[in-house]
């Protein structure tokens, strides 16, 4: 993986952790979400100088969403390390082995469901807190009052935090989907998004109805002088909370295995979603000793449980456009009852996917569901089939709007920036920044827009008055007007900003400034063969941008038209240090990279992001790492970049 690679993986889990803990409404399996999160963990663990402060392994739970009012846990919430094999669990207990010695570890059921902190004072409960991102959650004290598990007085006069899990039984919530399904058309994904997404109720009469249940599984702050954390559990169940079905104490490896086949084979029976166990040192003082991450406790783990698998068939296949024109397939399955859950479809990714798994109409399948989120089908039973299968066809029109689809082989997409699935993603995309960079029009503010048929393209940005804005909701004349100046002035921006800004595939800052600078206005008529010759486009890029604009031509020239983008010259390189070099840049330096390398690049240099044996300069700057290292070891000549600042 290189460092673009890991900033798009971040991106892509930061997204599938906002709709799973946010939006109550997941978009990948747990399953996926854990491997693509150990992918970012194993790249950042080689490259450390390198971790994106923004990489959700250095953050813990969710964001707090708008809505309820924030509130500050007095002790920090912590994530689990999660561990999936006997000889992980292994690895993690010689470590705790080798900072302090034997220990006896308390194992207990995981519960999948939504962490809350309980704030007791005076034996009186004055706060509920959701984890939120682990230092502020949500204070949902009215919502949290309707479970009636959570006692509202305890006999302890101290300050503590309770921390637990407040789930829902699994035949309360088929019950509960059923009526839901009836009522709106749409189910809860899973236990666990039912019971977030009650707590989140702004109307607490409907989490009354929603036979929500508490189990602790943990304290904060406290000043109970218990030495072991199974006796301040002990305690805690003793003031009328719910305890756990099972609970035991192990000392090694074999114990905890035991115990963990054992939770498994009482999987069905437990009436609350299990998605593992929990791992413990008992000891407190212990605990200390070993302390923390960043992100998880070194002291307690997550041993998560395999998928739950089922067999069922495909009947017929539905296309899905996506916010960004994304076509994604989803497998419309024979309804199968999945561990709490009917399941009625499956995602298949990609067309790459269902040709290398040979699936076809009718097939039967075998399902997975891990982590009780959404099911994918992982397995085609071929020798089930009778003859009567069909091909599954790779689509060639948009299903929305009908536009020829861009087909990339993994990716097919719908280009046309008028498609209504992809409207609102288009107007974002092009008023952000390194496109258009419209102040205060954000996602927001689109989405409103759009909502209120103000605008319906991008075009229509440009139509809009402040007497549009100011009958909207939480608009002012003010707020107006600067909208509107706002929009006004993204006129006459760089070519490069405009072209990057229409959203093409494939086609991001680098290559619309190259496309910019050697066709000018006229890159609406550019061909594919006179594409490929400039630097940084390939094939792909080159099909991806003529069959762009080809089916985007018309609301193209308009834009062109009325925004009336400047257009920059190329400056010729002359005789210079840097002329026809291929130059790295590393380290902290004065002024932003990109300036830098707008500044070789008009020099002449070709600037790469690694170190090589065709790389004639290293430039650095402070702080510098493995790249300064590299190019000593290959005899490449290295510049500080305070000794070439005026050079530049």
């Amino acid at each position: 993986m290189d460092n673009q690679r890991y900033k798009k993986d971040i991106k892509k889990l930061k997204e599938w952790a906002y709709a799973y803990y946010v939006e109550d409404d997941p978009i990948a399996t747990d399953e996926e979400y854990d491997k693509l999160y150990h992918k970012i963990l194993n790249y950042e663990r080689l490259n450390p100088n390198k971790i994106d402060k923004n990489s959700p392994t250095q953050m813990v739970g969710s964001v707090v969403r708008n809505g309820f009012k924030k509130a500050k846990h007095i002790e920090k919430m912590w994530s689990m390390e999660d561990l999936f094999t006997k000889d992980e669990v292994l690895q993690w207990i010689n470590r705790i082995v080798k900072n302090i010695g034997k220990v006896v570890y308390l194992c207990e059921p995981k519960f999948d469901g939504a962490s809350m902190n309980l704030l007791y004072d005076k034996g009186k409960l004055i706060s509920a807190i959701t984890r939120g991102d682990g230092e502020i959650g949500e204070e949902v004290i009215d919502n949290v009052k309707t479970i009636s598990s959570i006692p509202w007085y305890i006999n302890y006069q101290g300050l503590i935090e309770i921390r637990g899990e407040v789930v829902i039984p699994k035949d309360d919530f088929e019950k509960i989907n059923q009526k839901r399904l009836k009522k709106e058309g749409k189910l809860f994904a899973n236990p666990r998004n039912m019971a977030s997404g009650s707590l989140r109720q702004l109307d607490s009469s409907i989490t009354a109805k929603r036979y929500l249940a508490f189990y602790p599984w943990g304290v904060g702050k406290n000043s109970l002088n218990l030495p072991l954390l199974s006796q301040k559990m002990e305690f805690i169940y003793n003031l009328g909370f719910l305890s756990l079905p099972y609970s035991t104490k192990c000392e090694d490896v074999d114990e905890i295995e035991r115990f963990y086949r054992f939770l498994i084979s009482k999987r069905d029976e437990i009436p609350i979603t299990m998605d593992g166990m929990v791992i413990k040192v008992d000891n407190i003082k212990k605990e200390e000793l070993l302390g923390y991450t960043v992100k998880y406790p070194k002291w307690m783990s997550a041993y998560k449980f395999p998928a739950v698998e089922k067999v069922t068939r495909v009947n017929s296949i539905t296309l899905q456009v996506g916010r960004t024109g994304v076509i994604t397939p989803i497998a419309e399955v024979k309804a199968v009852a999945i561990n709490g859950a009917i399941v009625k479809r499956a995602t298949l990714h990609n067309f790459d996917e269902i040709e290398r798994k040979g699936l076809k109409l009718g097939d039967w399948v075998i399902l997975i569901r891990s982590g009780d989120v959404i099911p994918k089908i992982t397995k085609v039973l071929t020798d089930r089939r009778n003859g009567k299968e069909k091909s599954i066809l790779r689509p060639i029109r948009c299903p929305t709007c009908g536009s020829k689809l861009l087909d990339n082989g993994t990716l097919i997409k719908c280009q046309n920036l008028n498609c209504p699935d992809r409207i609102i993603n288009s107007i974002i995309h092009f008023t952000k920044k390194g496109c258009m960079d419209i102040a205060g029009v954000g996602s927001k503010m689109v989405e409103l827009l759009v909502k209120e048929n103000k605008i319906r393209s991008i075009l229509d940005l440009y139509s809009l008055k402040v007497e549009d804005l100011e009958k909207l909701k939480g608009f002012q004349r003010k707020k107006a007007e600067n909208t509107i100046n706002a929009i006004n002035n993204s006129r006459k921006k760089a070519l490069k900003n405009f072209i990057n800004g229409l959203g093409i595939e494939h086609i991001g800052k680098v290559a619309s400034k190259y496309i910019a600078l050697e066709f000018g206005l006229d890159f609406v008529n550019a061909t594919k063969e006179q594409l490929i010759k400039v630097d940084g486009v390939g094939q792909e890029t080159a099909d991806s941008f003529v069959e762009f604009i080809r089916i985007n031509r018309d609301s193209v020239l308009k834009l062109l038209k009325i925004i009336n983008p400047t257009v920059e010259e190329r400056v010729k390189a002359k005789d210079t240090l840097f002329k026809d070099k291929i130059v790295v840049l590393t380290g902290a330096m004065s002024e932003s990279r990109a300036k830098i390398v707008e500044k070789l690049t008009a020099l002449g240099a070709k600037v790469t992001t690694s170190v090589s044996g065709k790389t004639d300069y290293l430039i650095y700057g402070k702080d510098v790492g493995s790249k300064y290292q590299k190019a000593k070891e290959l005899n490449i000549k290295t510049l500080a970049e305070d000794d070439i600042r005026e050079y530049l």
